[in-house]
């Protein structure tokens, strides 16, 4: 960890906040429970117990893995659907291989990105390639939940294929930490990937005792979840680590600072940063339907039975899950 990186930080753009912004404060720090997902891949369920207020427009992230697979382990999902929002499946480590109902399908390796939008609906399955099943290897991502407004939940399904190469590189005022940028914009630079619901989305390495102070959009929610080593989050400098979600209130800046010693398995503090413009709608989820009631979420349920929701090829023909987990 992690896929995407470079040899001199200080060779990109550096980012740092304006004088005199309002740092956000830490409201809490939380820690995600483990669980499995799909056929049996082990997941840390980063929102879990999070008051939706604050999370909003996310629904859900899980991290997936960090696992070393031995020859025949490896694991992926079954046919499953989706309608109402959209799933941003990021790799770090390893290789998933996609199909849907429409047709569609790809390879996600290592610093890539998918971002899939559901929309009116469709079935897809994720599984590791057969080679991966065959060798056994690291396996390591997370795949977070955006919502719809009202107005997309419908809209036809899109994908966006964001290779590892095209995300912003970005770095701090003195180079202690490095920035890819996903999604989103940061003191005017941009991420590729293209959003219905305006959010921000990067993955932060910082240094054995580095501090990085980024500025962030006031109308934006924040939250930063440690993928690997431990930190502090905010003026306060409350500890988080490896598994944990910080939840930050209002301001126009948010701070991280590293350890000055790390874990053995990662030399750097990896952390997540996400943040959204919240859509105050009602939101009703159950499994994988996330709409604005609950006469929506069983038509939803009701066309995915009849079969409106797209059809498994006939060459992967097994049957779709609706189980509340499903990914």
């Amino acid at each position: 960890m992690p896929a995407v990186t470079v040899e001199n930080p200080l060779t990109l753009p550096r980012v740092a906040a304006p004088d005199g912004a309002v740092n956000r404060p830490v409201l809490a720090v939380s820690t995600a429970p483990g669980g499995f997902e799909g056929e049996g891949f082990p997941v840390r369920r980063a929102f879990a117990g999070i008051d939706y207020r604050h999370l909003d427009p996310f629904i859900m992230m899980d991290q997936m893995g960090e696992v070393e697979y031995a020859p025949g382990e490896a694991k992926g999902t079954p046919w499953h659907p989706h309608r109402g929002f959209e799933t941003v499946t990021y790799l770090i480590d390893g290789t998933f291989v996609h199909q849907d109902s429409n047709g569609g399908g790809g390879v996600i390796n290592g610093g890539d990105t998918q971002w899939m939008t559901a929309g009116s609906g469709l079935l897809h399955i994720e599984a590791p390639p057969e080679e991966l099943v065959i060798s056994g290897g690291l396996f390591h991502g997370l795949q977070l939940w955006v919502n719809l407004p009202r107005e997309h939940k419908m809209m036809p399904p899109r994908y966006q294929d964001i290779d590892g190469g095209r995300v912003a590189l970005l770095t701090s005022a003195d180079g202690g930490a490095l920035l890819r940028l996903i999604a989103g914009e940061i003191a005017g630079h941009r991420g590729p990937g293209v959003t219905h619901t305006p959010i921000t989305m990067l993955h932060v390495s910082l240094n054995p005792g580095a501090q990085l102070t980024l500025p962030w959009r006031p109308d934006f929610n924040a939250l930063a979840y440690g993928l690997a080593g431990r930190g502090l989050a905010g003026a306060e400098e409350r500890p988080f680590r490896t598994g944990q979600t910080v939840v930050f209130g209002q301001g126009e800046t948010l701070t991280l600072r590293a350890d000055a010693s790390q874990e053995a398995r990662s030399p750097n503090l990896e952390v997540v940063l996400l943040g959204g413009l919240p859509i105050r709608e009602p939101m009703f989820h159950y499994g994988p339907f996330v709409m604005n009631s609950h006469a929506e979420l069983a038509q939803a349920f009701e066309d995915f039975q009849a079969g409106r929701l797209g059809t498994v090829p006939a060459t992967r023909r097994t049957q779709p899950e609706t189980d509340a987990s499903d990914s």
